[in-house]
């Protein structure tokens, strides 16, 4: 298990009868979370008042319910990195905090390197990774194939003072892109995977990440380097738990390299740590980032 104690910005106040109450900077939201399967010390919204509710539907999806004047988007720091948030859809605000785990692992091993590393991020979302490798040093292709995702990215790259840069933003499905990479005889010294469950490309194509991704993987191996620093694969998938991950990785990429698997966690203000997915890392063999 591995978390992250440096955000400032973001807390978990509460966790109960699934859903999480957090503040992001001065905005306290109340979301559903389908691992909360515990009950509260009392109710959550008498130990701090939601600005906003997520309210799931019974026929799929939900909506915000609004208590104050919520902005359309606010800004949260970690470290020196800027990112927006804001109430979007399927309960999501645009940024997952748990992942400044690897956004820390990333940097370290990317500053470490003592090269210049280019990074392949897939389904990239809104660029958390992409923002966190920029600002080690690193330079990044930057593939969703949600259009309107990757302007955000663009936008938080531009919150870090990153724009400058060498970045690349592709709208893509990430196979199709994978495959002309290879095609192209292009090659990335890093890659980091971070799949939804299902999903369907700019054109239709259909993801299922039980079904697909072994044979993803073994496709992107195809695209790194012939020493690569690291891959980096994470999933929200409650069936994918770390040692499948683990298994994935190790049986996909180079023989040579180290897997460590893991589940990423949120502290809590109640003491506990809200479990929040998982990970694997691959790194190639005698690669450090304590």
């Amino acid at each position: 298990m591995k978390l992250n104690n440096e955000w400032t910005d973001y807390r978990v106040i509460a966790t109960g009868d699934g859903e999480k109450l957090e503040q992001w900077k001065d905005v306290v939201l109340l979301r559903p979370d389908p691992q909360v399967i515990w009950h509260p010390v009392k109710p959550l919204a008498d130990i701090a008042e939601p600005s906003a509710r997520y309210i799931r539907s019974n026929t799929g999806g939900g909506h915000w319910e609004y208590a104050k004047r919520v902005p359309d988007s606010w800004q949260v720091s970690w470290r020196n990195l800027r990112f927006n948030v804001r109430p979007m859809n399927f309960k999501h605000t645009g940024l997952f905090p748990e992942q400044a785990v690897n956004w820390d692992i990333m940097i370290k091993l990317i500053r470490s390197a003592n090269r210049p590393i280019s990074v392949l991020n897939l389904f990239a979302y809104t660029g958390g990774a992409t923002v966190a490798c920029l600002s080690a040093g690193a330079s990044v292709c930057h593939v969703d194939a949600a259009k309107n995702m990757v302007e955000l990215a663009k936008e938080n790259v531009a919150l870090s003072a990153l724009s400058d840069r060498p970045v690349r933003y592709i709208v893509d499905d990430c196979r199709k892109f994978v495959k002309r990479e290879i095609r192209r005889g292009n090659r990335y010294d890093a890659i980091v995977l971070d799949p939804p469950s299902f999903g369907r490309g700019a054109n239709g194509e259909e993801w299922k990440i039980e079904r697909d991704i072994f044979d993803f993987l073994a496709l992107c191996r195809q695209v790194l380097v012939e020493e690569p620093l690291f891959v980096l694969l994470n999933s929200y998938t409650t069936g994918l738990q770390p040692a499948v991950m683990s298994n994935l990785l190790g049986l996909t990429m180079p023989c040579e390299g180290i897997v460590e698997a893991y589940e990423v966690c949120l502290p809590t203000d109640e003491g506990i740590v809200l479990p929040c997915g998982a990970s694997a890392l691959w790194t190639n063999k005698g690669v450090k980032y304590e």
